[in-house]
């Protein structure tokens, strides 16, 4: 009877058990449920949708565009430089050369000049009215201007003139280099700003 009841017991145990395995685990007839849920944390942010493919299909998403070139203004470089002395022998030979270059310009110009006058006859003309002016009145003793101002008088008055440039040129160049040293040295000399294009 015992032996039956247990069995009965256990077989009422066991086909009330059936449909208890397939919810969760069982005790003592009572059928325990499994309620927790899985909870998935909220995303940040959507997922991107799906890129459309490149109308060249495939093989072109793989080829890179060449990117254009940038253009650039064009940098300028900038130096601030002194002056702080200035050589006085190198001064004397730049302004040596530099007078006699302008002594021979002006020799060539003024014999081009006299040659233009004596062709237009303003020579001629000019001493004419100055004979007339300065004669006696038997018309002698009047200044003959067209034999004073010969081309070989001028050019020897103007060749005299270019070698006194020269000398005081020279000199006076050689000077202010002196002078120019003196007041760098209390001033700090001339500042030059120098720029240089790429």
């Amino acid at each position: 009877m015992g032996a039956a009841g247990g069995t009965g017991r256990t077989g009422g145990h066991h086909g009330s058990a059936g449909p208890a395995d397939r919810n969760g685990p069982h005790e003592g007839g009572y059928t325990v449920t499994d309620t927790r849920q899985s909870h998935q944390p909220p995303s940040a942010y959507a997922p991107p949708p799906p890129s459309t493919p490149p109308p060249g299909g495939p093989a072109a998403a793989g080829v890179r565009r060449p990117r254009p070139a940038a253009r650039t203004a064009p940098r300028t470089r900038k130096a601030r430089l002194r002056v702080a002395k200035a050589d006085p022998w190198s001064v004397m030979k730049v302004s040596f050369l530099l007078s006699i270059a302008l002594g021979i310009c002006t020799i060539v110009a003024v014999a081009v000049l006299w040659m233009v006058l004596d062709t237009i006859g303003v020579f001629s003309s000019v001493g004419s009215t100055i004979s007339d002016a300065t004669s006696s009145e038997g018309g002698k003793g009047g200044f003959d201007l067209v034999s004073f101002l010969s081309l070989s008088r001028v050019l020897m008055f103007t060749s005299v003139i270019a070698v006194i440039d020269v000398v005081l040129a020279t000199a006076l160049a050689t000077l202010g280099a002196f002078i120019y040293n003196l007041s760098a040295g209390f001033v700090g000399g001339i500042e030059l700003t120098l720029a240089e294009d790429e």
